[in-house]
Parts: structure tokens; C-alpha cells; sequence
């Protein structure tokens, strides 16, 4: 005869409620997959704002000691103003932060301040102390449940009430400690920002700008916060640590270069221009405006959402103020591509990769272009360009998918089930990778580099990250 516990089921759900919160916790800082990025997330490429934040991260890098290449940097596409580190190696960047920040120092100051929880370590550190808090949770899950079951078993049903709260009570003890960590360390990494901005030569003004603009969000509403439950410092907080530390820095006052500024107001434009709707690129950038930012996001603007022709000649003007910028050029070709005209969008393409012939995604553009047009050289130029692009950009799934498209176009149907494969992997889609893979394997000769790297991704496992 086995033992019962009258409020054994009453202990169980106390149990299960207390297990659901510390894995939602858990969750809440794991890492993302180590392929591809995290999937369903909202990621965007764009070679000319890649390029940018590649300027605005190599002077941090160096002052914190990180080889260049080390850490990518992944666009969110959303407008929280957010960022932040997934694990060593990855720092996202929400768009909002882009479009919001008016100036380049803004940018680097959050960015200075992700590096800094790189540099400490922060991640693996806070992993360290969740598996602590699950020892101390489950200890403290096991003596709530078996006081829950004695006062049951006893008849007291207050009191197995009350031993019931008591189940939860260390729960909410151990997330405020974890979170009051939390904050020690955004602490720290704002001061580590300050140092590499100081190092680099580069003022923290734009740190303050940004804690300044959050203290003016949270100001309304900062009586209904409780700050011990965050797991960032107070903006206020933050400002009143730092600004005695960066205002003695004699690169406090120093302002951007115009040439960078420039390149980050036509940045900002052009994401306005992608990511708002037509009416609203007008309000940001009204006809009054003649700026060449302006006249960026309009003509953006006006390929996506009016006639092709009138967008074209706001291209051309684009391109007459500065004819050796790459990106003016890009529009074109994909203003074309876009609307079903890929043999015009190859010259202008062609012309964006002479001026930036390490930008691999405006080299992909050029072989969807060629892969769309007609004809057998077209599709050999195609692969010749997408083959190029997929091994300096590994990661980069839409070169592999018109790589593939290009590969059936002419028959090769091994080659084309390899590269779909490849997009699959990069997108970290390996059920979908490792099928097409066998697939492909099929039609390809046993040990030829094709059908080594079609093995590989056959045979691949995810690493469980701890």
C-alpha cells in the first residue's frame, strides 16, 4: 500500500507553478542557436549600414582588445530603441536605435556598451549564477512542498495555505537577487563603454544623451516602478554615475566627423524610407526639405510606393550630387530588379560593385539580376557572382537560394538541392538543410568538394550550448 498525501496534488501544482517561473526565467538570457542567428527573429541586411556600424565598432574593438570579425553585428528590425548580447560573439541592434540616434556618437556609445559586456564575460557569468538559483530554488521548492504536504496531511488547511506561499516566496528572493546582479553589470558595462570611448579618443556624450531620452520616457510613470525589480539601472541612476565620468574626459566636447555624420544622416534616411510607410517618409521628410538625406528616403519612398519612372529620376539626381556613391547606385539596380526589369538593374549594379567590391550583398543582388535574364551566359555570370558572394558571406541565404535558382535554370539540379541546402543551414532550418543535403549527395560524385560539403550538413548536429 502506497503512501497518500491528501494535499500531495495541491503540492504539485505549487511545485509546477514554481518550475514554469524559473524556466521562464532561464529562457529569458539563453543563448540564441550558434548557426544562423535566432530563428523567427526580424533580421535585415544592408550593405551600406553593415559597412557603417563596421566604422563605428573597429576604434572600440581595438580599445577593448577584440580582433576585427570577431563579433558580427545583426540588425532587428524593429523600432524599440534596444540592443543587446545574445552570447560572445553576436551583438543585435534594433533599426529603432539607428533611426532615433541623431548622431554617430549616440550609436557608439550603445554599442561601446554591448562590447563591455563581451569584454566582462557577462553572459556566461549570469548563466553561472541561474544554474546557482535553480540549486537554491529546487531546495527551496522541495522544503515548501513537503511543509504544504504536512499541514495537509494534518488537516490544516491555512496553514498548508500559507506553506503554499512560502513555495513561491524564495522564487521572488531569487529573481530580485538575480535581477540586483543584473544591474551591477549593466553598471559595469557602462563604465567599460566610457573607457574604450576614452581610449579611442571618442566622447561618452552620446551615452548621456541616450540614458537622458529613457529618463524622459520612465520621468511620467517613474512612481508606478519599482527599480529593485529591473534588470537595468534607473536612467537617472545611470546618468548620475556617469556624467561625472565622462565630463572629465577632454573628449567630452568632441563632435563627430562631418564626412561620418553625413553618412549616418543618409543611414537614418534610408531606413525611414524602407521602413515607414509612404505618408510617413513625408511627414519625416517633407518636400520642403532639399537635403540630400531627404532626397534619399523620398526616392526610396517613391520606387516602393509610386511609378517607376518618377523614382528613376529622383535616383539620377541622387546619383548627379554624388556620382561615386555605391548605395545611390544599388537603388537603382533593385528599383529595377524590384519591378520586373533585371536587365536595366545590372548595369547600376555593376557600377555599385566597383565602388564597393566587398559588399557581397550588392554583389547577390547582381546575381539574382543575372539569374532572372535570359539566356545561358546569363546564368553562368549568375553563378560565377553568387558562388563569390556565398564564400566571402557564409551566412547569407538568399545567395544561396539565387545560386540554386540559377544552378536549375541550366539543369544542374545536385548543384541547385546543395545550395537550397545551404540556405536552409544558414537560416538554421537543419531538418529542411540535412534532407536536400541526402538529396543532393545523390546526384554527386562520392568525395568531390560539392559532395563534401553536402556530407557535411547531412550529417550535422547542433551543439547544445549550456
Amino acid at each position: 500500500m502506497a503512501l497518500r498525501f491528501p494535499g500531495l496534488s495541491t503540492a504539485r501544482a505549487a511545485l509546477k507553478r514554481a518550475t514554469l517561473t524559473l524556466v521562464a526565467l532561464s529562457i529569458a538570457v539563453a543563448p540564441v542557436s550558434a548557426q544562423g542567428g535566432p530563428r523567427g527573429l526580424p533580421t535585415i541586411r544592408d550593405a551600406e549600414i553593415e559597412g557603417l556600424l563596421r566604422d563605428y565598432m573597429a576604434p572600440i574593438f581595438r580599445a577593448a582588445g577584440i580582433n576585427e570579425g570577431v563579433v558580427e553585428i545583426t540588425l532587428i528590425n524593429s523600432r524599440e530603441f534596444n540592443a543587446f548580447v545574445a552570447d560572445g560573439r553576436r551583438i543585435f541592434v534594433n533599426v529603432g536605435v539607428l533611426m532615433d540616434a541623431k548622431t554617430p556618437n549616440e550609436v557608439i556609445g550603445v554599442l561601446a556598451h554591448e562590447t563591455g559586456h563581451i569584454v566582462g564575460g557577462h553572459l556566461a557569468r549570469l548563466r553561472q549564477r541561474l544554474d546557482g538559483a535553480q540549486t537554491m530554488s529546487i531546495v527551496a521548492m522541495l522544503l515548501g512542498v513537503g511543509a504544504v504536504a504536512g499541514a495537509m496531511a494534518g488537516g490544516s488547511g491555512s496553514a498548508g495555505q500559507a506553506a503554499a506561499g512560502a513555495i513561491m516566496a524564495p522564487q521572488e528572493a531569487i529573481r530580485r537577487s538575480l535581477l540586483s546582479y543584473q544591474r551591477g553589470e549593466e553598471m559595469a558595462a557602462d563604465r567599460a563603454a566610457v573607457g574604450y570611448l576614452n581610449k579611442s579618443g571618442q566622447s561618452a556624450k552620446g551615452m548621456l544623451t541616450t540614458f537622458k531620452r529613457f529618463a524622459d520616457q520612465v520621468a511620467f510613470s517613474k512612481r508606478y516602478i519599482d527599480p529593485y525589480a529591473q534588470s537595468h539601472p534607473m536612467p537617472s541612476d545611470r546618468i548620475s554615475n556617469l556624467q561625472e565620468l565622462a565630463e572629465k574626459s577632454p573628449y567630452y566636447n568632441k563632435l563627430d566627423p562631418p564626412a561620418l555624420q553625413a553618412r549616418h544622416d543618409l543611414m537614418r534616411a534610408k531606413l525611414v524610407g524602407f521602413v515607414e510607410a509612404g505618408d510617413g517618409v513625408t511627414r519625416r521628410y517633407p518636400m520642403s526639405d532639399q537635403s540630400l538625406p531627404a532626397k534619399y528616403a523620398r526616392a526610396i519612398a517613391a520606387y516602393r510606393y509610386g511609378a517607376l519612372d518618377g523614382a528613376i529620376g529622383q535616383i539620377d539626381g541622387l546619383i548627379a550630387a554624388q556620382p561615386n556613391n555605391p548605395w545611390f547606385h544599388e537603388l537603382k539596380g533593385q528599383a529595377y530588379l524590384e519591378n520586373g526589369k533585371p536587365g536595366l538593374a545590372v548595369p547600376a549594379l555593376k557600377r555599385a560593385l566597383a565602388l564597393a567590391p566587398n559588399a557581397q550583398l550588392v554583389r547577390t543582388m547582381l546575381g539574382q539580376a543575372l539569374a532572372t535574364g535570359s539566356g545561358p551566359k546569363n546564368a553562368d555570370a549568375a553563378i560565377a557572382e553568387l558562388t563569390r558572394a556565398t564564400a566571402r558571406d557564409t551566412k547569407n541565404p538568399e545567395a544561396y537560394r539565387q545560386l540554386a535558382i540559377a544552378f536549375a535554370r541550366k539543369g544542374q539540379i545536385p548543384q541547385a538541392d546543395l545550395a537550397s541546402a545551404q540556405a536552409a543551414f544558414a537560416e538554421g532550418d537543419y531538418p529542411t538543410a540535412r534532407q536536400l543535403a541526402e538529396r543532393a549527395k545523390k546526384g554527386l560524385k562520392q568525395g568531390t568538394p560539392n559532395w563534401l560539403k553536402a556530407d557535411d550538413i547531412a550529417t550535422y548536429k547542433p551543439q547544445k550550448l549550456n
